[in-house]
């Protein structure tokens, strides 16, 4: 067998690998693709973001009442969170709606949450902050969760090294490197 003739097989073999190659790089880029194009909420920027919950819950007189009133500052991507908030998965019975948008805000007449079935209103006011409120009515008494979200700085991923002692109180955060649900 000549050196020529070992040479064909192996470029024969060698072109076929490339489009093998070349097809599941161009399948798993599709498919990532397709699975963000699935995504039509809201987008903000990672960094160190600030979360203010508040838990109400209103009373037989319409009263409102503050049940918890929680902050929490952490290094997130809430465009991660979102994607979560904005897939249509059901929760046993209950089927979430596809939210329309209204100018800045974003309504879910309903969506299955840990709450059960909420009304969800989403309001960007930029890409480094939103609100979100969701209500339910389930149980004896309406409640409403209000989440106020403001980034407030880049991450700074060089904190974890200082100690205690070394950062000022205001300094010391709750940091969760996480790309996580935000509170």
């Amino acid at each position: 067998m000549t050196s020529r003739e070992r040479f064909v097989p192996s470029t024969v073999f060698a072109c076929a690998l490339g489009v093998v190659t070349a097809l599941s790089v161009s399948l798993l880029t599709a498919h990532g693709a397709a699975a963000d194009e699935g995504f039509n909420g809201p987008t903000f920027r990672k960094g160190m973001w600030r979360f203010t919950r508040t838990l109400e819950i209103a009373t037989s007189s319409n009263v409102r009442q503050k049940l918890l009133e929680r902050e929490m500052t952490r290094c997130v991507d809430p465009t991660q969170a979102m994607k979560a908030t904005f897939s249509t998965a059901s929760v046993g019975n209950c089927h979430s709606s596809r939210p329309e948008k209204v100018n800045n805000k974003y309504v879910f007449s309903n969506r299955c949450d840990y709450l059960g079935p909420v009304s969800t209103v989403i309001t960007v006011l930029s890409d480094e902050a939103y609100t979100e409120v969701n209500q339910t009515n389930v149980g004896q008494a309406p409640r409403t969760d209000r989440v106020v979200a403001r980034r407030i700085s880049d991450c700074h991923e060089d904190r974890a090294s200082l100690s205690p002692s070394a950062a000022a109180p205001s300094e010391v955060l709750d940091q969760d490197s996480a790309d996580g649900e935000p509170l």
